[in-house]
């Protein structure tokens, strides 16, 4: 049996919990919270062998396999440099920290004591997200040209998106989502980016729109936000065709169209809710065949992303407390 270990007994370390308890080879051992009374009631919930009052304790069980940080995006960075310490293996929810320096010193840390860490961005890992990359290289849409990706929920009222010391805005939580999706289909090779912006009373960024341009011609217009509701599609056109996409941050049905007319319909057939198990799976697969970072994220991707946050950030005004560590 594989056991995780999750910091943070939140609303994403419950999602993380369901998706895992229909598995029989991988289990969510144990859970910590700074408050005993919370971890334990959680641990009561879902059946979870162990239930600890800090994180410390959590990390230095030896029956833990993985660490998973399901804390806010501003405690990432202290929660898996713990893990770390005691040479546990880390899948850390994203956005991966608050910015691109404590990325890299992160993965550098790892690197030194030689410990598997990624980030739990969970569109990496799912099934029908790679079939998207196949339906490109099969060539039924041509030449891409143009992608398209929105994302925005209704959040405005939410701590962890206005509160900065949290690490809080679209950005980090929404806006990375439409990052990854351009990112995973048209590349790297950004040559300019043009952004505009909406910030909110408390000075984060509740609203963005991003223009991506790629050194071989290719565009991507992405929206995240967190006052309004949306379609959160995306879709990718090619000379002969295009690829919609029904939800960029879970990809739930992706359909192809050549000349205007559906050719092709792929649903992911689950509950979006269990596809967190695939990100887990991947990172034993990783950790057994003793890799330092999933292929499927790299960890110089994590990197890049954060910084191409920093960028967009400081172009913003918008800043949190540890950009001034």
């Amino acid at each position: 049996m594989f056991k995780i270990g999750i910091i943070g007994a939140g609303w994403i370390a419950r999602k993380m919990t369901l998706a895992l308890s229909p598995l029989e080879d991988i289990c969510v051992y144990a859970i910590a919270s700074r408050s005993a009374a919370k971890a334990k009631a959680f641990a009561a919930e879902h059946k979870i062998h162990k239930a600890y009052s800090s994180y410390e304790e959590l990390v230095k069980d030896e029956e833990v396999d993985l660490v998973y940080i399901a804390t806010p995006h501003s405690h990432h960075f202290r929660h898996a440099a713990l893990a770390i310490r005691h040479n546990k293996p880390v899948l850390v929810e994203k956005a991966f920290t608050a910015n691109a320096k404590e990325a890299e010193e992160l993965i550098s840390m790892a690197r030194e004591k030689g410990v598997f860490i990624t980030e739990a961005i969970w569109t990496r890992y799912m099934p029908l997200s790679l079939k998207i990359n196949d339906i490109m290289d099969s060539g039924v849409i041509g030449v891409p040209r143009i992608l398209t990706a929105s994302l925005c929920y209704m959040m405005e009222n939410k701590e962890r998106i206005v509160r900065p010391d949290l690490c809080g805005g679209a950005l980090l939580d929404l806006g990375v989502y439409a990052l990854n999706f351009a990112r995973m289909y048209f590349g790297t090779d950004i040559v300019r980016t043009v952004s505009n912006c909406h910030l909110g009373d408390t000075g984060i960024d509740l609203h963005e729109c991003i223009s991506l341009s790629f050194a071989d011609g290719k565009m991507a217009n992405l929206q995240s936000g967190a006052l309004c509701l949306n379609d959160r599609q995306g879709i990718i056109s090619g000379t002969e065709g295009y690829i919609r996409v029904d939800n960029i941050n879970c990809p739930e049905v992706v359909e192809v169209y050549r000349n205007y007319e559906l050719v092709e319909r792929h649903t992911s057939g689950e509950d979006p809710v269990s596809a967190y198990r695939y990100q887990v799976q991947e990172a034993r697969r990783c950790i057994r065949e003793g890799l330092a970072e999933s292929p499927l994220m790299p960890h110089q991707e994590t990197i890049d992303i954060m910084k191409q946050m920093d960028t967009l950030r400081k172009e913003w005004g918008v800043e949190f407390p540890m950009d001034r560590i």
